[in-house]
């Protein structure tokens, strides 16, 4: 398969933005995150499947960083932003420590169900490719995940997914070989994503790490064998905010966080 990157779409007149989208510079991008405090986000307001929120703060260095509440406890969710998108450009800057299973999440709701963009820094994760994360239906949609080859090193090797021995070849339009990935991603360091997300109830993401394009995966056409969409029509919404993951459940320690800084957003519809 192959990609081309597409051209970015025209923005819509100022009388139609948000005011939070009023802020924008003269490029169309808008910060989301003022690197002192959480301004222009709140946790979930009803609780979800990973919990009933997490814990979230910013560093002394100006990183947001989310864990469970308390620590360890199994308690998470989702950090979510106030203003709602449809059609955006999406880019940050994340530093996961090793172990925490985390996402980007667009089109979320209350609850912290939508799409997930996978940040799962552990053995056997994946970071980039794409899961339909809400309650009762979830599918994920990895092609191939990763494994620390030594435990106390930061080297990771490619790990085969069980999940995805009976798909066709056309469940992506586009996605990286594992060799691609994992000459990208950079364990233990900050590294960029960038997130496009466009279409109607059931859109077109695609995402970059570091500048190597992981995949493209238009929803209303993937064949993925699992996938129902009628199901999920009824889960997501065409709308809704930008959510960053603390997974719930024991399998989280105390002490560990996921680091986030540099978000940024333009609007394309």
């Amino acid at each position: 398969m192959t990609f081309q990157k597409p051209s970015l779409l025209a923005l819509a007149s100022a009388g139609l933005f948000t005011a939070a989208a009023l802020s924008a510079d003269d490029s169309g991008w808008t910060s989301l995150f003022n690197g002192k405090d959480l301004t222009g986000w709140h946790k979930q307001t009803e609780r979800g499947q990973h919990g009933t929120g997490g814990n979230w703060g910013v560093t002394g260095d100006g990183a947001l960083f989310g864990e469970q509440d308390p620590p360890g406890s199994g308690n998470g969710g989702l950090l979510l932003t106030d203003e709602k998108f449809s059609q955006f450009e999406l880019e940050l800057s994340l530093k996961p420590d090793w172990g925490p299973d985390s996402g980007v999440f667009v089109r979320t709701d209350e609850r912290g169900g939508g799409w997930q963009i996978y940040v799962d820094h552990h053995d056997h994760g994946n970071v980039g490719h794409i899961r339909l994360e809400t309650k009762p239906y979830s599918v994920p949609f990895r092609p191939f995940g990763f494994s620390r080859i030594d435990p106390e090193k930061p080297e990771l090797e490619m790990a085969v997914d069980s999940r995805t021995k009976d798909w066709p070849d056309d469940v992506y339009e586009m996605t990286c070989t594992q060799e691609e990935w994992l000459e990208a991603w950079k364990t233990g360091e900050w590294n960029r994503m960038r997130i496009r997300v466009t279409g109607g109830e059931l859109p077109v993401i695609e995402t970059w790490v570091n500048d190597l394009a992981v995949c493209r995966i238009d929803l209303s056409k993937t064949t993925h064998p699992q996938f129902d969409e009628e199901k999920a029509r009824e889960a997501v919404e065409p709308t809704g905010a930008i959510g960053l993951q603390v997974h719930g459940g024991k399998n989280w320690q105390a002490g560990w966080r996921v680091y986030w800084k540099d978000l940024r957003i333009k609007r394309l519809d």
